[in-house]
């Protein structure tokens, strides 16, 4: 019983981490990474339910949705990294809908966010330049900690689950 109220605090975790960067994503329109922790929320929610009432195919859709989970937020993190020819100003987590970036890019620690009107050109007249000077942590080193936080609940969750299946402390 134990090793079940564990693996159900870890669950509850994760699903309050995804929370938090669902609200962040919401801010930056990053809808691929919304629909990704829209996903993992109900699949978090699932497994805590598996977990409490030992529902052991819904334990089987979270261990499986773990390694998906985890291979999402590595690729965020290759991504933002700018590996492999990924390039974080590319239009890739918005599915080429709108321009937005990462909520930190303009909002992280430190940050000074500075507006200058386009007032000349008309038609944009509600448009803005927006230039960010100060911040003391980069936007893609946040999204990339984010991840990794991420993947750190998603196996230590791993590892409880595993511990819970066999009846083995973790």
């Amino acid at each position: 019983i134990i090793i079940k109220n564990i693996t159900a605090t870890i669950l509850f975790y994760c699903n309050l981490a995804a929370l938090e960067r669902q609200v962040f994503d919401f801010l930056g329109y990053q809808w691929a990474p919304i629909l990704a922790n829209f996903l993992h929320i109900i699949i978090v929610i699932l497994g805590l339910f598996g977990t409490i009432q030992y529902r052991p195919r819904y334990i089987v859709v979270y261990a499986i949705w773990t390694a998906i989970w985890v291979t999402w937020n590595i690729f965020i993190i290759c991504f933002y990294l700018e590996v492999g020819g990924l390039s974080k100003d590319s239009e890739l987590l918005t599915f080429n809908i709108s321009r937005h970036q990462s909520w930190w890019s303009e909002n992280g620690p430190g940050c000074v966010r500075k507006e200058a009107s386009m007032s000349g050109i008309k038609g944009l007249d509600t448009h803005s330049y927006v230039s960010v000077i100060g911040c003391a942590l980069e936007s893609r080193y946040i999204e990339v900690l984010h991840s990794s936080f991420q993947i750190l609940l998603a196996v230590s969750m791993a590892q409880a689950a595993r511990a819970a299946a066999l009846g083995v402390p973790s």
